[in-house]
């Protein structure tokens, strides 16, 4: 394999034009990830999905965006402007699809598809930002802000999409994409210059044992809830899964150019942030998840109030990620890094102690507010150790690490989170029934940033 010259990144034009529409094309990204939070009692009733199915909506885009591997590395083998245009154009025109959607497989279907289109368009975001900033302050800067959007864009996605679901509709949210898609193309076309590629061709036996592993085990994880863990097809579709990454390892081990290549992991803090970021990200969604629905069926709150109760996390996430290029300078990326993750993880254990006579303000809003500290201390860091040491080469590889871990935590942290939530559900009905599964969801969601912080911890004695 010949490898390309190493890209001077300060050499790279119109640096603001190509962070805009960085920053942008992945605040689409997060934002379908959460816009469609609020909607969910209205999906619920409007195209009938049952309770443990609902999960799909949400699994069903975070398993393909996390599952599809191969997109990580076609960036470096194809060019990131033009991934990064296919993944546009196959978001957007998913988006169109979900809005249109007619019944439960139709949008699982779309809201699938949409997370292919995030899969292409995610690494190649990251990967561009990589080799456009020169690392040190320029690329902490660029890569705080990258978090902070992420960050921002989950909380604000869940006012918007609580004001849309009530005052129009839930589908208005996945509108939202075309104009901006549309925009984003002919942005990427006029300033991005196409990367130099690399020879080499994909390893589709890679992405699909790793996709169809992932996917195999989220399923079984969700069906537990529901069919519960002695069922055949659970226990079926997790051993399956198990086998099928065991296998998805030995092909990478023996690839020419796997997409997932192994060397990545040499080091131990990038192992340690892959880890705490799947568990992080596992915590969040769960929080994200069963907190709207107990803002809206327990506190009985309307979709619009639903998103506005998440504004104490908003602006104390908002603030707290624009202070942190001057904290890493202060405290150095590993500390920062563990003080954010004790920060959500005091916040989420006190957030665990609701049930359906918790008022709102003491109850949820001052947990909230820890927890938008802490994510908004955390994410930045997360990212950074991610793809810290990289060489250019390998920068698409370690943006879909990066990626992967974000989203299958989302998925894989879900599925956990709603199979858990059932114990001890028995002889439950009503609001009672769910004030219950957010209780014990969340108590497996401070149990996840329990583990993260021990691995980050863990790794920075070993390291």
């Amino acid at each position: 394999m010949n490898n390309p010259p190493v890209a001077t990144p300060s050499a790279a034009p119109h640096k603001a034009a190509i962070l805009a529409i960085i920053l942008v094309s992945y605040v689409m990204i997060v934002l379908d990830t959460s816009i469609v939070l609020t909607g969910l009692p209205n999906i619920h009733q409007e195209l009938g999905f049952t309770d443990t199915g609902l999960a799909w909506v949400q699994s069903a885009y975070t398993l393909t965006f996390g599952g599809l591997l191969l997109a990580a590395r076609a960036g470096d083998v194809l060019g990131r402007r033009r991934l990064l245009q296919l993944g546009l154009a196959l978001f957007t025109l998913a988006s169109l699809a979900i809005g249109l959607a007619r019944s439960p497989a139709m949008l699982i279907a779309a809201r699938a598809i949409q997370g292919v289109g995030a899969a292409i368009l995610a690494p190649s975001t990251l990967a561009l930002l990589q080799t456009t900033f020169l690392e040190g302050r320029e690329r902490t800067r660029a890569i705080a802000l990258y978090s902070a959007v992420a960050g921002i864009a989950a909380s604000v996605s869940l006012v918007l999409g609580g004001v849309l679901a009530e005052w129009l509709s839930w589908r208005v949210g996945f509108f939202i994409n075309l104009p901006i898609g549309a925009a984003m193309l002919l942005a990427a076309r006029r300033y991005i210059a196409d990367s130099e590629t690399i020879q080499g061709r994909f390893d589709v036996a890679g992405a699909a044992s790793s996709t169809l592993g992932m996917s195999a085990l989220v399923y079984g994880l969700i069906r537990s809830a529901g069919a519960g863990w002695g069922d055949s097809l659970t226990q079926g579709a997790l051993a399956a899964g198990v086998l099928l990454l065991a296998a998805f390892i030995g092909i990478e081990r023996r690839a020419a150019q796997p997409i997932l290549p192994l060397r990545l992991f040499a080091d131990a803090q990038r192992n340690a942030a892959y880890g705490a970021r799947v568990l992080f990200l596992g915590a969040m969604i769960g929080f994200f998840f069963f907190t709207t629905q107990f803002l809206q069926v327990v506190l009985r709150y309307p979709p619009s109030l639903t998103g506005l109760a998440f504004l104490p996390m908003t602006l104390v996430n908002f603030g707290m990620a624009l202070c942190v290029p001057r904290l890493t300078r202060r405290l150095g990326n590993a500390r920062l890094l563990a003080m954010g993750l004790a920060t959500t993880l005091l916040g989420m254990a006190w957030l665990s102690r609701i049930d359906a006579g918790t008022a709102y303000w003491l109850g949820v809003a001052l947990p909230m507010v820890l927890i938008g500290a802490g994510q908004g201390m955390a994410l930045s860091p997360l990212t950074a150790a991610g793809v810290a040491g990289v060489p250019a080469q390998d920068a698409g590889a370690a943006a879909g690490i990066v990626n992967v871990a974000h989203q299958l935590g989302n998925s894989l942290g879900l599925a956990a989170l709603v199979a858990i939530s059932s114990f001890g559900a028995h002889q439950r009905v009503g609001a009672a029934l769910l004030a219950h599964r957010v209780t014990v969801a969340l108590g497996g969601a401070s149990a996840m940033l329990a583990l993260a912080l021990l691995l980050v911890l863990s790794s920075r004695r070993g390291g």
